[in-house]
């Protein structure tokens, strides 16, 4: 099977989503004292939860996700390749971008709180910076299950996505029957509903990669995905306890987001079943060269369109609101709303000459992989799963607690992520396991 340019597509336009999402719901107030701050728009003007519906777009990263590690996964076992090979392959792809621009913030963040930066400012740069890392712990725990996950995948077929659907909807009543998700009498239990829903799209991926969701433009199974899914999220959010927006809000209980609630999972397979039925119109558009190109020099640097898209807020924040040159209507008024359009433009200027600027470090960074990712054939493999763990709990903490929690510097989590980068990217340095040559025959690493 040919590369699927829906596939990217889906990538791409998920990513413009992301990047659009934050930038307009971030808005800067000067405050009185000439500090800047950024009210939480969605508690602030509650009815722009509605537009989270079009924003939350990341279950359909997971099903592209999914698509694509089946067809990855499926040709390494094909040549011979071991589940420590691929899934260190895959882990070292994001954690190399995701390290760098790690340490590029903590830097800044030490110098910062080093030079007697206030506290208060340091914590929200600091969250606002590491508000999209979510999805990076997530994605690396469905990554390294890709081998079990795609075993049963091959065995049971749809029924496996049904199940894990099943369990987080059980998992999630228990949950909100404790009342808190962290500290109530399931611990922290109801952090595996981060993995089962999202999962949920991941396997659909598996699914639609190996033609048990149709291609051909056959709209049964598609439509009542999208339309019991949309039923079922209709009816969650107006008879069910949970609120409309999929984007979390603060004080907002039960939310949808943290973690994945039965709303949001029934919103990701409304999404995957509208994602199929429009399947055949968009390929028809994406036949053009002109598109085609587009989708992907977007696909191209989607990594550092996800890390870095933040960035130019923080420049505008520094060049226009500090100063108090920028004008400052009362925020979600009408003047404020006529404003977000220079202020799309001006973020998207800002990230285009950012993705110019750093174009020499992300073909680095490429030359950095195909030097350090772990063999194919990788055998001994104990460094990359305890380095794989130790990252993921560090992109965690950044992901809840931002690069200056409290406005001070995280050490711990500094460190972790440091080490565990390492771990899996010096494994093929100490390990002699098999990798796996061109014709699909092994041959020995010395």
């Amino acid at each position: 099977m040919g590369r699927d340019r829906y596939v990217d597509f889906i990538r791409a336009w998920a990513i413009v989503l992301v990047v659009l999402g934050h930038w307009l719901i971030t808005g800067l107030v000067r405050g009185p004292g000439g500090e800047i701050e950024a009210p939480e728009l969605l508690a602030v003007v509650p009815w722009t939860q509605w537009l989270t519906l079009g924003f939350q777009i990341m279950p359909l990263f997971f099903l592209a996700g999914g698509h694509a590690a089946g067809g990855s996964w499926s040709r390494a076992r094909a040549a011979g390749g071991t589940a420590a090979g691929w899934v260190g392959g895959r882990a070292a792809r994001l954690l190399l971008p995701a390290a760098v621009y790690s340490g590029a913030v903590l830097l800044a963040v030490g110098i910062c709180a080093a030079v007697g930066v206030d506290p208060d400012t340091l914590a929200l740069v600091g969250w606002a910076m590491a508000m999209q890392f979510w999805f990076l712990p997530v994605y690396l725990l469905l990554s390294a299950l890709t081998p079990p996950l795609h075993a049963a995948h091959r065995r049971w077929g749809v029924r496996v996505p049904v199940v894990m659907g099943g369990a987080a909807v059980l998992l999630d009543g228990a949950v909100a029957a404790g009342h808190d998700p962290y500290l109530g009498p399931l611990g922290h239990l109801g952090s595996l509903t981060y993995v089962l829903v999202w999962g949920v799209a991941y396997q659909l991926g598996f699914c639609w990669h190996d033609g048990l969701l149709p291609r051909d433009g056959r709209v049964s199974a598609p439509l009542v995905m999208a339309a019991g899914g949309g039923a079922a999220f209709t009816a969650l959010i107006t008879v069910g306890p949970f609120p409309v927006s999929l984007i979390r809000v603060t004080g907002q209980t039960p939310g949808n987001t943290d973690p994945p609630s039965a709303a949001m999972l029934a919103w990701v397979v409304a999404q995957v079943g509208l994602c199929l039925l429009v399947a055949p119109a968009v390929r028809r558009f994406l036949a053009r060269e002109r598109v085609g190109r587009a989708v992907r020099r977007v696909g191209g640097a989607s990594m550092t369109l996800y890390l870095w898209h933040m960035l130019p807020v923080l420049v505008v924040a520094a060049a226009l609101y500090l100063p108090g040159i920028a004008p400052d209507p009362a925020f979600g008024s009408g003047a404020w709303w006529a404003l977000r359009v220079p202020w799309l433009l001006l973020l998207g200027a800002i990230l285009v000459g950012l993705l110019l600027v750093m174009r020499p470090l992300e073909r680095w960074q490429a030359l950095l992989y195909d030097r350090t990712r772990p063999r194919p054939g990788l055998r001994r493999a104990w460094p990359l799963w305890l380095g794989l763990a130790t990252a993921v709990a560090a992109l965690a903490h950044f992901a809840t607690r931002g690069f200056a929690p409290d406005g001070h510097f995280p050490v711990v989590a500094a460190l972790g992520l440091a080490v565990g980068t390492a771990l899996v990217t010096t494994t093929r340095l100490t390990s002699g396991g098999r990798a796996v040559g061109p014709s699909g025959r092994q041959r020995v690493v010395q």
